[in-house]
Formats: C-alpha cells, sequence, structure tokens
C-alpha cells in the first residue's frame, strides 16, 4: 500500500501548516521566556501566548479538517492527527502557564524557572528546523534522527531542573511562606510538561521516519 501511495499526486499542504504551527511554537516559547526576565510586562507578554495558542488551534483544527477531505496524505492519517495534536499540546502547556502565572499574579521568577524556559525556545527552534525534514523523510532520516535525541537530551535537562527548583523552593518557604511553595511548585510543575509536549512532538516525528524507512 506505501508503495502504492508514492505512486500517487500527494498534498503537500499539511506541511505548510505543520510548518505554521511550528512557528507558533517558536513565538509563544519565545514570549514564554521573555516573560520571566526581571521587570518583564508579564501581562502582555501573557496576552502574546495566548494569543499564539489560538493561532495554534485554528491550525490544527485546519490539519483535522484537511485530513477528512484529502484523498492522498503524505503519510497515515492517525499519524498526520497525532504529530499536530501533539504540537498543540506543547502551546496548550504553555498557556497553562501564563494561565497560573495570571492567577497567583506572581511576577518574580526563580532563576532555574527562567533556565527552563530558555530549554522551552531551543526545543522550539530545533521543532521548527526538523518539521521541514518531513517532506522528504527517506533523505532526512539520520537528521530527524538527530532532532529527537537532542530534544529529549533537553527534557532531561528540564526533568533535573525541576527537582532542584523545588528542593530550593522547599528549603527557602517551607517555614515563612508555604503559599510561594505551593505556587512555585505549580509554575515547576508547567514548564516541565512544556518539555515533556516538545518531546512527544520529537516522539511522534521519529515514529513517522520508522514507518517509512
Amino acid at each position: 500500500m506505501r508503495w502504492f501511495q508514492k505512486l500517487l499526486p500527494r498534498e503537500d499542504k499539511f506541511f505548510d501548516l505543520f510548518e505554521s504551527h511550528s512557528l507558533t511554537l517558536v513565538a509563544g516559547a519565545d514570549a514564554l521566556h521573555k516573560l520571566f526576565q526581571p521587570g518583564a510586562d508579564v501581562a502582555a507578554l501573557s496576552q502574546v501566548v495566548i494569543d499564539k495558542e489560538h493561532e495554534a488551534d485554528l491550525i490544527a483544527r485546519e490539519v483535522m479538517q484537511s485530513v477528512r477531505r484529502t484523498f492522498i496524505t503524505p503519510f497515515d492519517r492517525s499519524d498526520i492527527q497525532d504529530l499536530i495534536q501533539s504540537m498543540d499540546d506543547a502551546i496548550d502547556q504553555m498557556h497553562q502557564t501564563v494561565k497560573t502565572i495570571g492567577l497567583f499574579e506572581v511576577r518574580a521568577f526563580d532563576p532555574i524557572m527562567r533556565d527552563m524556559t530558555a530549554l522551552a525556545v531551543e526545543a522550539a527552534a530545533l521543532t521548527l528546523k526538523a518539521v521541514p525534514l518531513l517532506r522528504e523523510i527517506v533523505s532526512n532520516a539520520g537528521a530527524i534522527n538527530s532532532y529527537a535525541e537532542a530534544v529529549t537530551q533537553l527534557e532531561g535537562r528540564a526533568d533535573t531542573m525541576h527537582d532542584d527548583g523545588l528542593r530550593d523552593l522547599y528549603r527557602r518557604h517551607r517555614q515563612t511562606d508555604p503559599m510561594a511553595f505551593v505556587i512555585g511548585s505549580q509554575i515547576y510543575e508547567h514548564l516541565e510538561k512544556v518539555l515533556d509536549r516538545f518531546e512527544d512532538v520529537a516522539d511522534r516525528v521519529n515514529s513517522i521516519v520508522i514507518e517509512h524507512v
């Protein structure tokens, strides 16, 4: 069946949509990182993340609708759906992070939190570079595998930062300000999940390569 599909005209608009979505990930991660800097306009940068999440939702919806309308897709329909869903989950998690910050009116952030947002920027940039490689899966298999490995390493670093950050929060606030620990731990949890979602994207991309090489 795959051999037969290769002989048929291919609908390439999915690649354009994936790339458009990856741009929202880059913009969202960049705004998130800037938000955590000292003196940042938290409200304005939070709105950027929210706007990008809305833009990403529209793109994801178009992908889902196109899957149902398109006769020949560049790879399996379930793979297309899973990939765009995992990409959308990444920007959704950024949105959840800024919602928590807004809910508790947080305006000062730990250095480790800022470092974790920098990892999100790296992961988004890697995703932006990797997604176009899906246009030629076989010839780009090595580069895509390297991308997946790099994102996995970033996620591992985020896990370590998460644990270090919680430990530091506990030591500083366990007796004087327990609520600060609760709020800070929620922010750390969301930031860790942002990197988890980027790893999910990398896993989806890598699974597509495995199926087609």
